[in-house]
């Protein structure tokens, strides 16, 4: 039985690497259908050996679509989504338009997937923050085995989680600062080139900043409310690839060998980890896969029961694109989807 498809944001990174990975994990389409704003009607994406033209949100019915891969902002995901849902599409959304509803699921299938079940009231299920999703992969054997109390994190977030503009941003600073060029500054509130940005999203009131915010909240919901959390979020030059130096504070006294032992059999997870130069993983190894990694499992001897670790994921992937598609395939793998429309 197969499924027809839209992933509206098409032609974005999100939307692009939604489409490579339902391919790729043969999930059981019917029919896949690219959606994205008036300006890009028309346009070409790939799909497996196929290649789709892009068909215009606005003028789309989804009565007889099963799944909408959402991934074309917040705003459009407030406005559009609703109305989705309404016609018994089930919608997955990439935005953070939907992830503090207490009637949408926030879910990371190897973390909380039984959480799904609440999806029927508003037919939307929330994808968690890119940083969050790696996070809460990582986090989830560690608080089952120790009970984890406190989370100190630093984010270092390659250019790609800022969309296309922030990698093309990336490139031609970069290019500019070789050929003796003045770099031009439009997407990130500093040149990211060669430079480090302790500063993604807006400000809040309390000095964090709304990116720090969300992995409080998201962490929260989707692991444990009683979690105490603070975060750093920081830009990187990097493309692809988001890396985070994690320090968490456990009930339990916990070693870095039982925590090594545990992360080696967690879903999602893969520990590379040899106490040597180059023994740990960076974004560059990262890209393009679909794993959680975690290295440098150490004990903190600062705090009773501390660990120390550094988690990297691809952030297009996990972070956004491959989480999506893995909740589409709990909707279908626990029979919560039947498909409207038989295939041809």
């Amino acid at each position: 039985m197969g499924y027809k498809v839209a992933i509206a944001g098409a032609t974005g990174n999100v939307g692009r690497e939604m489409l490579n990975i339902l391919a790729e994990r043969a999930f059981p389409v019917s029919e896949v259908v690219p959606l994205a704003s008036q300006r890009s009607v028309g346009q070409e994406v790939s799909f497996g050996d196929k290649t789709l033209k892009v068909k215009a949100l606005d003028h789309y019915d989804f009565s007889d679509t099963d799944i909408c891969l959402m991934s074309a902002g917040g705003a459009v995901s407030k406005d559009w989504s609703p109305k989705i849902g309404a016609q018994g599409c089930v919608v997955i959304d990439n935005s953070s338009a939907w992830r503090y509803d207490s009637d949408v699921p926030l879910i990371v299938p190897e973390v909380n997937a039984d959480a799904i079940a609440g999806f029927a009231k508003k037919n939307i299920i929330a994808n968690p923050n890119c940083s969050t999703a790696q996070l809460v992969v990582a986090l989830k054997p560690l608080h089952d085995r120790f009970g984890i109390k406190r989370v100190v994190v630093s984010t270092y977030q390659s250019v790609s989680g800022a969309g296309k503009e922030g990698m093309d941003e990336l490139f031609d600073q970069t290019r500019a600062i070789f050929s003796a060029g003045e770099p031009k500054t439009k997407k990130f509130p500093k040149r990211i080139a060669f430079n480090l940005i302790p500063h993604i999203d807006v400000f809040m009131e309390d000095g964090y900043t709304k990116e720090e915010w969300k992995m409080v909240a998201e962490t929260k919901k989707i692991l444990d409310p009683k979690i105490k959390l603070t975060a750093t979020c920081v830009r990187v030059p990097v493309f692809i690839g988001h890396s985070e130096a994690v320090n968490i504070e456990c009930e339990k006294p916990i070693t870095a060998d039982e925590a090594r032992e545990v992360l080696r059999s967690a879903p999602g997870c893969l520990v590379i980890d040899k106490r040597e130069p180059g023994g740990y993983i960076t974004p560059h190894e990262a890209a393009g896969e679909d794993a959680t990694y975690v290295s440098r499992i150490r004990e903190d001897a600062t705090v009773e029961n501390g660990l120390t670790f550094w988690c990297v994921s691809d952030n297009l992937r996990k972070g956004a694109a491959l989480n999506a598609v893995q909740i589409a395939e709990v909707l279908v793998n626990r029979g919560l989807l039947k498909a409207r429309k038989k295939a041809a």
